[in-house]
């Protein structure tokens, strides 16, 4: 193999990728707020916790330069060059995150452990639930904490003030965020700069801070207590959470502007604040308390809690659309069962409202807020997912670099072995803090994975059962197409199966005893690519005695509208015509047995969803006075 392998390779072109609009200037902007929003908020915690937290560190100049360093370094190998320089290239025709390459690498790589790269996959996207779970409550309680710096008194008006800030974000999804999100990027940007101004007016008083960017300081924290510096970087990975973000996102705003965002203005930012805080920490240890506000004049403190209270909303709100757009992807991946989604633009796609997904994590991160109380409790439950979801990214980026672009061992191992040993390390040390909260995502992963997993073959193993009864197609035709009588108009009949005859055709047949003079079998299938191109979205097969067979695709990230698609559907007789058409759907009602395939609970569980399920009908955007039901016991 040649050295060319080793090189990273270029996005992937296709007219399925769908480019992000807009100038770089601002295509970087809208970035910096939807993307850097949760890292950005790191500062207000981050170094309080790991001088002041579960495990304090004594205040000296070799343990902040220690710190220090391990922050910086740590941003540069797991944001710079992991997720930054490598994974945005690993990207499913633009689109990022670990369900699109997830999809990727099930579409491409031929892998024997491919079961096992699944279930790794799905586990991250359920470790994210319980990050975006706390992703608001420490962010709007750590803001809205700094009232308690400018006057003690205010203590008792944390909880509330914050409870009430994240009930309105909340409530405002459903309205759709287009005017909002137009104002994240000046909000960041106002943010990101006066991070960038504080820490410099610090460091310019204690400029010898900026030695500890040298590595030294790094591998010497651990060399001075390696007990106490292991237990120490369950918080100093708060300094980098958020990562995940850059990944995911790529498909809205594209490859260059993260990197020039995170390059030329976050990073900056971020480590002059940190230096700045670890720079008055040596001057004066009493600061640790909050040194986030405390790095302010006290004239600026108040305003400085305003505009932190913004970014932590601006963060907040990134998260929650991710939780859609993650929801979304796995409903599509047939990870999830089918739910209501709300169109909240008519020109982006991209945004959408989920009021299942919504209301839960509004009663669960005000449920955090009241358990946890205060941001410093909440730290210790937060990192166990985030570290989480970065050990299994790069688990499948080595599978991304021996699969599919087929680096050399000499090149991939020893990047590997480094994402590996700084990964494992992060995540281990935050185990460590399982008993004081770090079991609340942990306990939320399991649950979303059990879910996930249990839909996913609850349905496989549904329609195999369903194919095991099934009728020859051509066999019916030759019977029942010619002796039975015909009726005027179109009959779609949806079925997950391109074999034998659907259930609700044969229902319909048995109490009805009539057929349509055009008769449609309409299975819809989500290919595992973002989206598919028009003249790949339709397969017809005539069928003979007017039966056609009609398989619709469309991609993980687009909207299923099956009468939209049928308007563009040629070579099938007359024009369909809604008034003159009516779908057939197959409502299933399952019964749980011994059979193999799933334990008795989980057939159980499967049934439930099932139930809880969005119908096919408000699903797929079918016309309700044109629907039939038909229903149908399945065992599994």
């Amino acid at each position: 193999m040649s050295d060319s392998a080793a090189t990273l390779p270029p996005a992937e072109n296709s007219a399925g990728h769908h480019a992000p609009q807009g100038s770089i200037v601002g295509l970087t902007l809208l970035a910096l707020g939807v993307v850097f929003g949760d890292i950005g908020t790191s500062p207000l915690y981050a170094l309080r916790e790991t001088f002041a937290g579960a495990h304090p560190l004594p205040i000296n100049r070799i343990q902040v330069y220690g710190v220090i360093s391990l922050i910086f370094w740590s941003m540069m190998l797991v944001v710079s060059i992991k997720y930054i320089t490598i994974l945005t290239r690993a990207d499913n025709k633009g689109e990022g995150g670990s369900l699109a390459l997830l999809a990727l690498i099930s579409r491409k790589a031929n892998v024997r452990w491919s079961t096992g790269i699944v279930l790794l996959g799905v586990f991250a996207c359920a470790l994210f639930y319980g990050d975006s779970m706390i992703t608001p409550a420490i962010s709007v309680l750590s803001a809205v904490e700094g009232l308690t710096v400018v006057q003690t008194g205010l203590q008792p008006l944390v909880i509330p003030i914050a409870i009430a800030i994240l009930v309105g974000l909340f409530l405002i999804q459903r309205t759709g965020t287009a005017r909002v999100g137009a104002m994240f990027g000046p909000v960041v940007l106002v943010y990101f700069s006066t991070l960038a101004v504080l820490g410099t007016l610090s460091i310019v008083k204690h400029p010898d801070i900026l030695w500890a960017l040298n590595p030294w300081y790094a591998l010497n924290f651990f060399l001075i207590d390696k007990w106490l510096g292991f237990l120490a970087l369950g918080s100093v990975v708060l300094a980098v959470t958020g990562t995940e973000a850059l990944y995911a996102d790529m498909g809205h705003f594209g490859r260059k502007p993260i990197r020039n965002a995170w390059t030329l203005f976050v990073m900056p930012a971020l480590m002059l604040n940190y230096m700045g805080q670890g720079a008055m920490l040596i001057d004066n240890p009493a600061t640790v308390t909050n040194p986030f506000f405390l790095l302010a004049p006290e004239w600026f403190r108040l305003p400085l809690v305003f505009i932190a209270t913004l970014a932590t909303i601006v963060a907040s709100q990134a998260v929650i659309s991710g939780a859609f757009s993650v929801t979304h992807q796995a409903i599509q991946l047939g990870f999830v069962p089918r739910m209501r989604i709300t169109h909240t633009s008519a020109r982006a796609a991209g945004q959408i409202y989920i009021p299942v997904i919504n209301n839960a994590l509004m009663v669960l991160v005000i449920m955090l807020v009241l358990f946890f109380q205060n941001s410093s409790n909440l730290a210790a439950a937060y990192g166990v997912a985030v570290t989480g979801a970065m050990l299994i990214d790069t688990c499948l980026l080595a599978v991304v670099l021996f699969s599919l672009w087929k680096w050399p061992s000499w090149a991939s191992v020893p990047l590997l072995a480094i994402f590996f040993i700084v990964d494992i390390t992060y995540f281990a040390a935050n185990l460590t803090k399982i008993p004081d909260g770090g079991w609340f995502p942990l306990l939320i992963g399991l649950i979303g994975f059990t879910m996930l997993t249990t839909w996913a073959r609850g349905r496989k193993l549904m329609i195999e059962r369903m194919d095991e009864a099934a009728i020859p197609l051509p066999i019916f035709i030759k019977s029942a197409g010619k002796s039975a009588v015909r009726v005027p108009g179109t009959a779609v009949f949806l079925t997950t199966s391109t074999e034998g005859v659907p259930h609700s055709l044969l229902h319909n047949l048995k109490h009805n005893k009539v057929l349509h003079e055009r008769v449609m079998l309409l299975t819809v299938r989500i290919e595992d690519v973002p989206y598919v191109d028009r003249d790949k979205s339709f397969d017809l097969e005539e069928l003979g005695s007017g039966f056609y067979r009609l398989i619709i695709r469309y991609g993980f990230m687009q909207e299923t509208d099956i009468p939209a698609a049928l308007a563009k559907v040629e070579r099938c007789g007359a024009e369909f015509k809604m008034m003159d058409t009516s779908f057939f759907l197959a409502r299933q009602t399952l019964i749980a047995s011994e059979r193999p395939g799933m334990a008795l609970w989980r057939e159980k569980l499967f049934a439930w969803m099932l139930r809880n399920a969005e119908s096919a009908m408000e699903f797929f955007r079918l016309p309700p006075n044109r629907v039939v039901e038909l229903g149908a016991q399945v065992e599994v």
